[in-house]
């Protein structure tokens, strides 16, 4: 579990560093969200790219199908062609999707810009079980609500007790932006 969260506990702290190195040298000033998330986001997707021969592999497509089988995906995210069943609510629900996608990294830069990457973090670890509950709900081209199990409940239930534990912890006054630029003189 500690490995799943290695790359966006990375992304996180070099992104707080990023925030933390323009208000040094902007003397005050700060990098736009906006202008961070497209660089996250276009990284992301170059690596993708060049990460797709093997990605596909674990797909279980094979790399000479994986052409059809993005052709099929556009298809079905333009509701176009033969691809019916399982392509409803295209492409409204994709683009929903993106959007709500979007607005959430924002948020989270935004958290991140004023806070740190550990409040950060856990902020992202906290949507998890809310999002887990609400795809439980009987959503419109989900199908039937399923129920959540007792474990579920219980360490959702932990979870949310350390979060509220650690946000109302008295912190020994030391900021991080003030450790950072101790750090860099």
């Amino acid at each position: 579990m500690i490995v799943s969260f290695l790359l966006q506990a990375a992304d996180t702290v070099v992104k707080e560093l990023i925030f933390l190195d323009a208000n040094r040298k902007l003397k005050g000033g700060s990098v736009d969200l906006f202008v961070v998330n497209s660089y996250g986001s276009a990284f992301q997707a170059l690596f993708i790219c060049l990460l797709l021969p093997f990605l596909s592999k674990l797909w279980g497509v094979p790399f000479s199908q994986l052409p059809n089988y993005l052709k099929d995906g556009a298809a079905c995210f333009l509701n176009v062609g033969k691809l019916s069943s399982g392509c409803d609510g295209a492409p409204l629900l994709p683009i929903l999707f993106i959007i709500v996608n979007i607005g959430f990294n924002i948020a989270l830069l935004h958290l991140l810009k004023i806070s740190s990457a550990v409040v950060s973090c856990l902020a992202s670890t906290f949507s998890v079980p809310i999002s887990i509950y609400v795809f439980t709900l009987p959503l419109p081209y989900l199908g039937v609500a399923s129920s959540l199990p007792t474990g579920f409940v219980a360490g959702a239930i932990v979870l949310v007790f350390g979060l509220l534990v650690y946000a109302w912890t008295p912190s020994n006054g030391c900021s991080s932006s003030a450790s950072f630029s101790e750090a860099s003189t």
